[in-house]
């Protein structure tokens, strides 16, 4: 099997289909991750072309998939995330993604919600639905204090 860094071309479309560790750019196949280059004839079709990490197939998160994932970090614009599980299938390597403010609902993207306010050092509440939660705040201004 040979070895293939990501970003290396693979051949032409005309010659493979791509598989996963693959992407499509300019009419040729690229490696998107490191690993062993597969090549598979399924039927009379052009070979499938794929790139895994160890030997044996590793399954890996594809666009459309249900994954569980860990948030690491969050800013105004989107949220990074560790995908831990495609499907109910714990990954064995760790993948990062990133959640766009735009792709949080699959309608109303251009609106995500109502911001919570600071009630307490240590609680935040919709304006809303009045629903609480535990939270670290960091300044609670005068006006949002219970009394």
């Amino acid at each position: 099997m040979k070895l293939c860094v990501p970003g290396e071309r693979l051949c032409s479309t005309e010659d493979c289909i791509p598989g996963t560790g693959t992407y499509l750019r300019h009419g040729y196949i690229f490696a998107s991750l490191a690993g062993y280059v597969l090549r598979k004839n399924e039927g009379e079709e052009l070979p499938v072309i794929s790139v895994v990490r160890e030997t044996e197939a590793q399954l890996l998160p594809d666009v459309g998939a249900i994954v569980t994932c860990k948030v690491t970090s969050i800013n105004p614009r989107f949220a990074k995330v560790h995908i831990l599980y495609v499907g109910s299938t714990p990954l064995k390597d760790r993948f990062r993604g990133t959640i766009r403010k735009e792709d949080v609902r699959a309608t109303e993207k251009d609106k995500v919600g109502v911001q919570m306010v600071p009630i307490s050092w240590c609680e935040m509440q919709c304006p809303r639905t009045h629903a609480k939660e535990f939270r670290k705040v960091a300044r609670v201004q005068p006006e949002y204090l219970q009394a």
